[in-house]
């Protein structure tokens, strides 16, 4: 029987897939090779995306949230023109190759979003439905009117991410959210059955959305569903049968299939059962323009709108300022909140006034909290809430939702033209862990809220009580954690966090009250991550946040006993450590003993004060009582860490 084009570029996308992962000697062939006949649809009949500009705003996004099978991905991608090559596909899983296994995100390559922690992709694309649907309010559906299409497997499903992003989904029923769900009954342990026994439709149409059930292997049954899909207004999950290893002699509906390479032998099979004839690597002419012809219905979106993007912009003064306040930012110094010197402002309550001045110069600023929004003082006041009904609104309701927020602040921000920020309990940043590590993988520029920073929040207990977190945030690559200490400080944090999009950053705030300083520190210090709060010259002691003032009055008190102690606040370590040399010295100083004190675990900070400096911590769980009684048995008043020090350096 001749074989179809339609057909050889549905296996082209099988072959090159198992070609590459044998080479590589490592992958996922399973995944490739039983949604082929779903990508193929996908991409040829539906995908609105442009390989000449893979960044145009309003493409459609495609979601690969069952990242381990990238090397579909990788072969789509090649095969429509955009900048993967052969020898990227040759070099899969190799250092320094852009076809990692696990790619993540590069728009410049059409890549949009993989995960390898399953369900984080799942989310995402939720929050990335969001910031369409915002942008649309603002903007207009004739500028922005795009879907949210994502490859989704039972793995996704399982994870308690995907549940609550998709029970926030459907509440707020984003009917721009087409997933393809690839039901191929296999895990790594064998078939689903031995742990995954549940009705995953009515699961869906429970939350809201509107399901499907289509033969995975049935390209004109799939088209038939994606269309009626994207008429529908609620979210839809199409649960696409599949055989994982479709075409494999021995290895199909095998788990075996699913993250090892097939072998020679079964290659050579398998190749034999598609009539593919031809050599590794060697792919017909007629693939190529096969997806070449597909992307020229993007291609020709994509001009179309440009043309009328220039024709609205040009007419439209209105218009053309709220379009290039959501894709040209501004640069934001918000004020420093005014509060009389010496009286008690918790950092919480200044970032929700700073809040509202970033707001009002930033349109692109979208989030929310996690069922706190009081105690966070996370509302922009100005805005109302997105909902199903409204979408101009800036304020999302989470719900308690910690680990979708994460990823849906991700999906927000990842979408382009929107920022997102989420807001939560310190102690709760633990469910966000995956999303925020994947942020700062990314280099996404999302903003996290912390408050309630400290066994200072009282009587709830050590369950609420931070101890280790501080340590655990700062040690993911690439995350900015800035724990302020005052009005100054907070409102260079918030400047940081807008004006640096170069990766996410962390504010930790407190609940209780903090002093306002007579004397406000320059905001260029501040920012420098670090600076001289008092100077001294006998040690100096750094601190962060509600221990700023500890430590300040710990030095007085010893003053009156003639010793003179620097100290230093360090309101975000990272970047701190990133300055000169020179400045770390001038700071530090050379020579002088050095303590920390912050009310957490002394994990880190035996960087600044090496083994024979004094670390003020606490290295175990909190209690519930009030804050005054906790700072007295913790040790945490300025005569009990005064004494600390006093004996630190009466040491011989």
């Amino acid at each position: 029987m001749e074989i179809t084009t339609e057909q050889r570029a549905t296996d082209a996308l099988r072959i090159l897939s198992i070609d590459a992962i044998q080479r590589a000697n490592s992958g996922h062939p399973g995944m490739p090779m039983g949604m082929a006949d779903i990508a193929n649809v996908l991409w040829g009949k539906f995908l609105m995306v442009d390989p000449e500009d893979p960044t145009w705003i309003d493409r459609d996004r495609f979601v690969l949230s069952n990242g381990h099978g990238s090397m579909l991905l990788y072969s789509l991608l090649h095969f429509s023109g955009f900048p993967i090559t052969m020898d990227d596909i040759k070099s899969f899983r190799r250092f320094g190759s852009v076809t990692a296994g696990h790619p993540e995100h590069d728009p410049s390559l059409g890549i949009e979003m993989t995960t390898g922690p399953l369900g984080q992709g799942f989310a995402t694309g939720i929050g990335m439905a969001i910031a369409e649907a915002h942008l649309r309010s603002q903007i207009g559906p004739d500028l922005i009117d795009h879907r949210i299409y994502g490859f989704v497997s039972d793995g996704d499903l399982m994870e308690g991410v995907s549940s609550e992003a998709a029970s926030i989904a459907g509440h707020l029923r984003l009917g721009k959210i087409t997933y393809l769900y690839d039901d191929n009954h296999i895990t790594i342990d064998g078939s689903t059955d031995i742990s995954f026994t549940e009705n995953v439709a009515e699961r869906f149409e429970a939350y809201g959305w509107h399901t499907i059930a289509v033969d995975g292997h049935d390209r004109a049954a799939i088209a038939v569903a994606i269309a009626e899909a994207n008429e529908d207004p609620r979210p839809s999950l199409i649960r696409c049968r599949t055989h994982i290893g479709f075409g494999s002699p021995n290895k199909q509906d095998t788990s075996a299939v699913h993250g090892s390479p097939l072998g020679a032998d079964e290659i050579a099979l398998t190749r034999a059962a598609y009539g593919w004839d031809f050599a590794p690597f060697d792919i017909p002419e007629d693939v190529y323009r096969y997806y070449g012809d597909a992307m020229d219905r993007g291609r020709a979106a994509r001009a179309d709108w440009t043309a009328r993007r220039d024709a609205v912009l040009a007419e439209d003064g209105a218009r053309a300022r709220r379009f290039a306040a959501y894709f040209d930012h501004a640069t934001c110094h918000p004020g420093v909140p005014l509060h009389d010197p010496g009286s008690l402002v918790a950092t919480r309550k200044l970032s929700g006034e700073v809040l509202q001045e970033v707001a009002a110069v930033h349109p692109e600023l979208i989030g929310g909290s996690a069922d706190l929004t009081p105690s966070n003082n996370s509302r922009i006041e100005s805005s109302a809430d997105f909902t199903a009904t409204e979408r101009s609104g800036r304020n999302v309701r989470f719900g308690i939702r910690e680990h979708a927020m994460g990823a849906i602040v991700n999906g927000i921000t990842l979408h382009g033209g929107t920022r997102g920020y989420g807001a939560t309990f310190l102690v709760f940043s633990d469910y966000m862990r995956p999303a925020v590590r994947l942020g700062a993988l990314m280099g996404t520029p999302s903003i996290w809220l912390w408050t309630h920073d400290s066994v200072f929040l009282g009587e709830d207990g050590p369950t609420h009580q931070p101890i280790e977190h501080l340590a655990a945030l700062r040690a993911i690559p690439g995350l900015r954690v800035i724990r302020p200490a005052d009005p100054t400080e907070v409102s260079v944090a918030w400047e940081i966090a807008v004006g640096d999009e170069s990766g996410p950053t962390a504010i930790i705030l407190t609940r209780q009250g903090l002093p306002v300083p007579a004397d406000p520190p320059a905001r260029e210090l501040v920012g420098r991550g670090g600076y001289v709060r008092r100077p001294g010259t006998d040690a100096v002691v750094v601190a962060t946040g509600s221990e700023v003032a500890l430590a300040e009055a710990a030095a007085a008190i010893l003053e009156t006993e003639g010793r003179s102690i620097r100290v230093v606040s360090i309101p975000s370590v990272e970047i701190f450590l990133s300055q000169d040399e020179r400045y770390l010295d001038e700071v530090l100083g050379t020579g002088l003993p050095v303590a920390s004190i912050e009310a957490g675990v002394t994990v880190g900070w035996e960087r600044f004060t090496g083994r024979d400096g004094l670390r003020v911590g606490i290295d175990h769980f909190g209690a519930s009582a009030p804050a005054d009684v906790i700072a007295e048995k913790f040790g945490f008043t300025p005569e009990a860490v005064a004494e600390r020090i006093r004996a630190w350096l009466a040491r011989p």
